[in-house]
């Protein structure tokens, strides 16, 4: 399978993100089964008007490594650091009452497992403070919305 990632005039916007990662909290990490295949849950994740549909809220996404990311109605923005299809998504990504230029690294794996598949979040390199508000945020903003928008 072809990997996109992020190459040369990117790729220093990339390191610019992570090296301007907020005090780091523990990483949250989480799993959540589902019973769509690895290539569904890919595309609603990537695609803005799917995710716009499982929100609730306006999305704009460049599913390619490079392309911007608004979610929530422009409440969380970054950039896709690496797409490999239907495997894995990584992003430099930040709420926009951050201070400025602050991002974190969230990372969805996608593995396919019997007829549906287990998403893994790892999300790093917030601040420890808004750990208590991501943790859950990502069940009630992302696992919850998106079981519903599958009809699961």
């Amino acid at each position: 399978m072809a990997t996109k990632s992020i190459v040369t005039g990117v790729a220093g916007t990339a390191l610019a993100f992570c090296s301007l990662i907020a005090a780091e909290s523990m990483p949250i990490h989480q799993e959540v089964e589902y019973k769509a295949s690895p290539q569904r849950i890919y595309k609603a994740l990537l695609d803005s008007k799917q995710f716009g549909a499982l929100t609730g809220n306006p999305a704009q996404i460049r599913a390619e490594a490079g392309g911007a990311v608004s979610l929530f109605g422009g409440r969380g923005v970054g950039r896709n650091l690496e797409l490999v299809p239907n495997q894995r998504i990584v992003q430099a990504w930040r709420l926009t009452e951050w201070p400025p230029g602050v991002y974190s690294i969230v990372r969805f794996e996608l593995k396919a497992q019997d007829s549906g598949t287990r998403l893994i979040l790892d999300h790093a390199g917030f601040a420890a403070e808004d750990r208590e508000h991501l943790e859950p945020g990502w069940r009630q903003m992302y696992w919850d919305p998106l079981r519903k928008y599958l009809g699961e």
